[in-house]
């Protein structure tokens, strides 16, 4: 085999893409992993949408963000006077990107490490060769590759409003809500998702204004309704005015400002400028330049390649995981699809549960779930029975001076078993894993109610609110 002949090429370096090499190389197989995107000095910034304008830079700051609120609000409560609290924006952005070089540069060592060959550039389809593919990189790097088989991971895009197209000055995606130079005086959102809720929640904690305009009725109509409920309550509290059921009509830019016409969830037009506007109303699959009707790649309606439940596309030997294909657009989502596919590759049983992925929404507090809401039991008409506890009960919530929030187990009237658990509250990101690995294992409410969890933690409310199922919640 020629050093330009591989087993496996994988195109794109995000969750997905970088795991799915890696794990190939792990099984044996000769790998490669073509990527574009590149830092401020145009060096290789391999990660994806995550790693470079998501998930990592977005934790950074709202790490940042929440140190400088309770610096300003819930310091002196524990004893701690500042005087003279001063932001010191261009480092906390600096921060914010050497975090970035630091996970771009840990993926680079790994693909060194598992002996995966690296291509910095842009992967497209050129046809097909014998036994497999042809793949053109084009960008910092100009190759010809051929494969035998190829993983898809090329991602997403931030959907775009018609009429708004985002200059990352004054109308922002994900990517320059993330790097904004100045806090905003009013900052407008539309999209009361994740994305808007966490970048929301940033400026908010830094001194900005922030309005968030979303089109459905209901507030994070995917969470359970109890849960969300909540959420909406303590957001609402902290200061982000949050207006549902708005019919977004003409956006148009001034020379530094944006101004919104709307129409709210009461009926009134409403007209509203604002010195930035960050949209956040989803994101659409990435296949530009793939050359995906070179070799006839099927793609739906809607642009996301088309897969089985194996992740198998049209073609033989030509596989997709991650945002570009059905499913959750999450970065765990993706990775557990790229380990599956190397996997199933080589002839082993790969498997994603979609019933046990969790979703987190990292904003303060944080919001956790897994598996099935209330809501969604009722529509399906299976008998249940729920329990929940607040952290305003939990001694280890009171030391750290956040009580908000809550622990809610739902789980089979008949058998008990886990059907759903959510949350909201501190660091719940941490505590949905319990969850999952119960759940993953058939477990009942009964078997989490009998673990012995260490006091006081926070995770003694995953056990409690298993105890109120049954209503037996011992704390409260």
């Amino acid at each position: 085999m020629s050093d330009k002949q591989f087993d496996v090429v994988v195109i794109g370096g995000g969750p997905g893409g970088y795991i799915a090499a890696i794990r190939a190389a792990q099984l044996g197989f000769k790998t490669a992993c073509i990527d574009e995107w590149a830092n401020a000095k145009g060096g290789p910034a391999p990660g994806g949408t995550c790693t470079n304008v998501g998930c990592i830079p977005s934790k950074a700051l709202l790490q940042s963000s929440e140190h400088f609120e309770h610096a300003g609000h819930a310091f002196a409560e524990h004893g701690i006077n500042l005087s003279g609290l001063e932001l010191n924006l261009p480092q906390m952005l600096k921060r914010k990107d050497t975090i970035v070089k630091q996970n771009n540069d840990g993926i680079l060592f790994l693909f060194k490490k598992n002996k995966v060959t690296f291509f910095h550039g842009r992967g497209a389809f050129a046809g097909k060769a014998e036994g497999g593919y042809t793949i053109n990189v084009s960008g910092p790097t100009t190759d010809t590759l051929t494969a035998k088989n190829v993983v898809v991971a090329t991602g997403s895009n931030a959907r775009e409003l018609p009429g708004a197209a985002f200059d990352e000055k004054l109308i922002l995606s994900n990517t320059g809500a993330l790097a904004i130079d100045a806090v905003p005086g009013k900052l407008g959102v539309i999209g009361a998702g994740v994305i808007g809720l966490e970048m929301g929640s940033v400026w908010r904690r830094v001194g900005a204004d922030v309005t968030v305009l979303e089109g459905l009725p209901t507030f994070l109509g995917a969470v359970d309704e109890q849960i969300a409920k909540e959420a909406h309550k303590l957001f609402t509290k902290q200061g982000l005015k949050i207006s549902l059921g708005c019919k977004i009509g003409a956006i148009t830019k001034g020379e530094n400002s944006v101004t919104v016409e709307y129409t709210d969830g009461a009926g009134a037009a409403q007209n509203v400028t604002f010195d930035r506007l960050i949209i956040s109303i989803g994101r659409v699959p990435n296949t530009t330049g793939l050359g995906i009707e070179t070799v006839g790649l099927q793609v739906d309606e809607r642009g996301f390649v088309v897969v089985d439940d194996e992740c198998r596309t049209s073609l033989p030997g030509v596989w997709a995981v991650g945002d570009v294909v059905r499913g959750p657009m999450l970065a765990h989502k993706a990775e557990e699809e790229g380990v599956a596919v190397a996997e199933r590759i080589a002839g082993q049983h790969g498997h994603v549960n979609f019933n046990t992925i969790p979703w987190v929404i990292y904003t303060s507090p944080e919001i956790a779930w897994v598996g099935k809401t209330e809501q969604q039991l009722k529509a399906e008409g299976v008998a249940y029975k729920a329990g929940s506890f607040p952290f305003m009960a939990n001694g280890r919530a009171r030391a750290l001076g956040d009580t908000s929030g809550m622990v809610k187990f739902i789980a089979d009237a008949t058998t008990d078993e886990i059907l759903g658990v959510h949350m909201v509250g501190p660091m719940v990101s941490e505590l949905i894993s319990e969850a999952v690995v119960a759940m993953e294992f058939k477990a009942s409410s009964e078997d989490i109610a009998r673990i012995c969890h260490a006091h006081p933690s926070l995770s003694e409310s995953t056990k409690e609110a298993a105890l109120a199922v049954d209503k037996r919640s011992l704390n409260f």
